[in-house]
This record gives C-alpha cells, structure tokens and sequence, in this order.
C-alpha cells in the first residue's frame, strides 16, 4: 500500500468522525468570505457616513479569525490525541516521523481544500442574503446584489492558509515530542480514576458557589446608589468579573462533583445503570474539563450578554425615541414651525399643533437629592433645570405644588431623587419654596431642553406666569418655547418627513425629527445588532462543536464499558437513558451557568442601552438555548451509535 491508498484510506475510515468539524470549518469560512464580500461590495456605500459600516465589519472580521483559529487549534488537539495510538502503531511497524507528519498533513490539507471551497460557494450564495439582513437591520431601503469578490476571496485564502500552517506546525512538534510508548498513553483513563474526593476539592467547590453568588449580589448594587465613586465602581466591576471567572472556575472543579458526591451518599453507593452512567461520569470529567467549561461559560455569557444589551437598545429605539422626543416634529423657533406647516397645509397632510413654553430655572434640589454625584460632593443649591406650566401639560396643581417628570433611568442610578420632598424655585429677585408631590416618567419637551435625561418641573400657571416676569437672562438658551407637530394619519408620517427632510435637511440645529431620529438610532444599533448576533452564533456553532468532540472523545472511551453492561443484560434503551441524563449536564449545566451570568450581567445596568428589557432577553437567551441544545443532540445521537456498536 503506497503513502496515497493509505491517506485515502484514512480519511475514508475518520470521515464519520470529521462531518461536524467539516461542517464548523466550512460555516467559519464562509462566514469569513461573506463578512469579507461585505468590505468591498459596492452596494456598502450606502452604509457610509453615520454608521461606518466597513470599519465595524472590519473589525469584526478580526475577531471572527480569533474565534474560528481558536476553535480549529483546538479540535485538532482532540482529533490528534484520538488518532494517538494510530500514530503510534505507524511508528512502530517502521514509518518515520517525517512520513507521518506528511501523512497527516495531506489529510488535513485535503479537509481544508474541500471545506475552503466548499465555505466560499456557501459564503457566496449567501453574501447578498446576509447583505440584505444588514440593510434590514440599519434601515437602509438599497438593493442588495449578488456580488464576487476576488480580494474577499484572496483575504480568505490567506487567512486560512495561516491557520493551517500553524496546525500543521503544532501536530509536527506534538509527534516529535512523543515517543512510541508515550502515544499509546496519551488517552488516558486517568480521570476515572478518582476515587475519592479531596478536602480542598469541598472548600472550592463551596468556595465556588460562593464567589459567583457574591458576584451576583454586587452586581445588583452596581448602579443602585451604593457605589458613588468612579474608583469604587471600577472596582465592584473588577470584584464581579474576577469572583465570577474563578467562582465559575472553581464550581467546575469542585462544586459539581460535591453535590454529586452528597448525592451518591445519601444512596449509600447503590446507583441505577442511569446514575452510574451519568453521574459518576460527570463527577470525574468535568474537573479535567474546568478550564474548558469555564471558557465556554464565560465567553457564552459574553456573547448572551453582549448581543442581550445591543438588542434592548435597537428593540426600545422608538420607545427611547418617543422620550427624546414627544412630537413628530419639534421646532424652537416660529419661522421653521410657519414654514412646515405651510408645506403640510399645501400636501393636504392634517396636523395638530402642540405648544408648550419652557422656562429655564435655577432650582435648589438639596431637599430631595444627596448632594453627591459620583462620590462628589455638588451644590445642588443652584441647579439648572426646565418648568412649564401644568395647564400645558393638562395637569392640575396647587401653587405650592410641584411634580417631577422625564426623570431618566440611567440619571437616577447616579443621581436618585426622593418621590417628595421640598425644591424651590429661585430667580434673582424672589424664591418660591414647592412641595414635590410625586415623580412621573412622561415627557412633554424635546431633549434640547433637559440634556437628555435630567427631570422636567411642572408647576400651577400662576407659579409659572410668576418665574416668567422674573426670569434670568444668563439661564435662558437660544429659544424658550417648544413648537411640536403631529400627523393625525400616520400613513402621511413619511410624507410629512420628506417633506421636513427637503425643508431642512437632516442637520438642522433648531428643529428635530423624529422619524429621522430612530432612523439615525436603529442604523447605529442595527449594525451592533448584525455584527454581534453573527459572532455570537459563530461562538455559539465553534463551542458547541468543542463541546460535542468532548463528548465523542468520552463515548469512545466508554465504549468497553457498554459492552461490559450489554453483557450483563441492560438493553440499549438503558443504557441510552443514562447517556440522556449525562448530555443534559453535559451541555445543561454550562448553558445554565451561561445563562445566569449573562442574566446578571445585563439586569444590572441595562437601562444604560434602552426602555425594554424582558422580551429582547427572553428573545436572545431562548434562541441561544434552542440552537445550544441541538448540539446535545447530536451528541446522544452519536452515544447511541457507539452503544449500538458496542455488542
């Protein structure tokens, strides 16, 4: 037999063990062409401008050849340690080194060829479906086209050229370094060799669920007042990525074998087929995978976490809209008002009219607030604030009375007020004490006004005719009346916007509009959604692949054991509802702890991102767990065939 029957044959036999890491390869290349396709397809130049859509994808392309080179170095690492003893028998009936990492090379050569060539068809096909889903995601009406790009495909070549010369460098430095006897060792059974667990194994497995509880804890105090300092709060973010990281460390490594030690215990050693085949099996593996599983955690909880937070922001752009914004349009000067009503009036397009005047006023807030913003002490006593008058806002107040609206959510984690309380109202002349009746989250006047989050003053007409006659000069900006516009007919909105677009343009300083607005917002997070929701699942598709290797790794090694069960009389059915319990720790508990991380880690500060946050999470953490489980799958699918095969 010659060099060439025996790669072919090899492959042959080592194809069924391939197919996923075929599949994860040729997703990652294609992946990789179609983000490439992106950077130079004409049609991107209607991404250019506000949202620098190359630059973002270039960028992402960067982290998307850390994440799939990662994942390639180290399903080779597994398929090397599987293909030891072959190694080994090779060396021994007289074929060299050299020879066999010629050997292993032409095979893996031949897998990259297919799977590169097979990725950049796929990734073609499907460039201008992922364009589309772009142009989607940023608002942008052009058309998206069927493109090929020679220099998406040179760049793909060559960074998968290097990935590969870099594996073939490891599997040679691996076969020079192992003797003969040494590859027949290198599978071990070693780590079902424990037989009993260590006193330090406890004090970390409970040290472990106590870091990442703690972890937890502070997060929920992150923004809540407690920390009111920049160093302190850089600090508790330290605290909880370091607790949670070696907290979720340590419950790999110990917690989970002690709760399955107590368990075990408390049966007095007589376990079921079911048990033994999953409990024991994870007690002793999953401390040789700790450091594994804590990387997948992590980084699925990153990835959950990130995609979690880029989605409440571009899922409450209308909301978070609505807020800056109370008005289809608002103006700040009468001519820009006169000028767009005329315009609507002459397009038939009906309208209502909403004016409301703003004052802008020093307003002594000690009454209700700390005094301390970011740990510094701030006097409060003069701050700057707006009023309108309640009849504007279609409330009714006493003259000593007063609300607070418009108070923003990120503002009152730094700067919380109390719901009442005293404020009082000063101009140069005169000071008017108000009792704070209530707070309210409405917004009546454009964001222009109140810097985008700070609370708006609402007092009885009387106070506020009052503050008007005595009004600072120095306080007041460049108008102090909000003119809002809204279409009655929302079918006439973008008509109306055209019509303020041709009026004004996009960059007009003394009007806004709102549908620009969200068009602006949703074309800034819509890329962040894209960009990120495609990583996330490329993680997601190379984890899950890890994952699913480890497990066929495990189930070959466990092989001799089915046979010896099938021989004392337990059916496949038995056996299969062992390996069922053990896929689902396998790949529940580190979809569990994922999950909980990513749910702590957006829970503590997601207002920062957006108004929503149920259903965009639900959303991104019910897909990540659908397209997570499948993997699991497959994985009692193949432990089924093993089991099959074992008798």
């Amino acid at each position: 037999m010659n060099m060439y029957s025996l790669i072919g044959k090899n492959l042959k036999k080592n194809l069924k063990n391939y197919y996923l890491y075929i599949f994860a390869l040729t997703f990652g290349v294609s992946l990789f062409f179609a983000f490439a396709t992106l950077q130079y397809d004409p049609s991107m130049d209607a991404t250019n401008g506000s949202i620098k859509g190359g630059a973002a994808i270039q960028v992402a392309s960067f982290m998307l050849i850390a994440i799939i080179g990662i994942f390639l170095i180290y399903a080779n690492a597994i398929f090397i340690k599987r293909r030891s003893k072959e190694i080994g028998l090779l060396q021994l009936i007289g074929m060299s080194k050299k020879r066999i990492v010629f050997l292993l090379s032409a095979e893996n050569f031949l897998l990259y060829a297919v799977a590169t060539v097979l990725g950049i068809g796929v990734g073609f096909a499907f460039s201008k479906l992922i364009t589309s889903i772009l142009f989607k995601a940023v608002g942008i009406t052009a058309v998206a086209k069927l493109h090929f790009s020679m220099a998406a495909m040179e760049r793909t070549l060559i960074v998968f050229s290097v990935i590969f010369l870099m594996i073939l460098l490891i599997n040679a430095a691996f076969i020079k370094k192992q003797s003969i006897l040494s590859l027949f060792k290198v599978k071990s059974a070693s780590e079902m060799n424990v037989k009993k667990q260590s006193v330090w194994e406890i004090l970390m497995g409970i040290l472990g669920l106590g870091l990442v509880s703690s972890g937890y804890f502070v997060s929920t105090k992150l923004f809540g007042g407690d920390f009111t300092s920049t160093v302190e709060l850089m600090g508790a973010m330290m605290f909880i990525l370091g607790s949670v990281i070696i907290g979720t460390y340590f419950f790999y490594k110990g917690s989970v074998s002690f709760v399955f030690n107590v368990i075990r215990k408390q049966r007095k050693g007589y376990l079921n087929v079911r048990e033994v085949l999953s409990l024991s099996s994870i007690m002793f593996r999953m401390k040789t995978n700790s450091m594994l599983l804590t990387i997948i955690t992590t980084v699925s909880a990153l990835a959950i976490g990130l995609l979690s937070l880029t989605y409440i922001s571009y899922y409450s752009t209308e909301a978070s809209a609505k807020k800056q914004l109370p008005d289809d349009f608002t103006f700040l000067k009468e001519e820009g008002l006169n000028q767009f009503e005329k315009a609507l009036g002459s397009n038939h397009i009906d309208y209502s009219e909403n004016r409301i005047d703003v004052l802008q006023v020093a307003v002594d807030l000690e009454g209700i607030v700390s005094g301390k913003v970011d740990g510094i002490a701030m006097d409060l006593s003069k701050a700057q604030m707006s009023v309108i008058s309640a009849d504007d806002a279609g409330l009714k107040l006493g003259k000593d009375e007063a609300i607070l609206t418009g108070y923003s959510d990120m503002l009152k984690n730094f700067m919380p007020m109390k719901e009442k309380g005293e404020i009082v109202l000063q101009n140069k002349e005169t000071k008017q004490p108000l009792e704070l009746i209530k707070t309210m989250d409405d917004h009546y006047i454009t964001w222009k006004f109140t810097g985008g989050g700070f609370p708006v003053v609402i007092v009885n007409d009387t106070v506020f005719q009052t503050m008007k006659d005595h009004l600072d000069p120095e306080l007041q900006g460049t108008s102090n009346i909000n003119l809002g516009v809204n279409i009655k007919d929302d079918r006439q909105l973008e008509k109306a916007n055209d019509l303020y677009v041709s009026l004004f343009g996009k960059e007009e300083t003394l009007s806004d509009s709102r549908p620009i607005y969200i068009e602006y917002q949703k074309a800034n997070m819509g890329i962040s959604v894209f960009i990120v929701g495609f990583l996330g699942l490329t993680f997601l598709i190379t984890s899950g692949c890890i994952l699913y290797f480890k497990q066929m790794d495990e189930s070959e090694e466990e092989r001799p054991n089915y046979t010896v069960l099938r021989k004392l009389g337990y059916s496949r059915n038995d056996l299969l509802k062992g390996i069922r319990f053990k896929q689902l720790f396998n790949f529940g508990i580190p979809l569990a702890v994922g999950l909980l991380h990513s749910y702590f880690a957006v829970k503590s500060g997601w207002f920062w991102f957006g108004s929503e946050l149920w259903t965009p999470l639900l959303i991104v953490m019910g897909l990540y767990t659908v397209l997570y489980s499948a993997f699991g799958v497959l994985s009692t699918l193949y432990s089924r065939r093993i089991i099959r095969e074992s008798l």
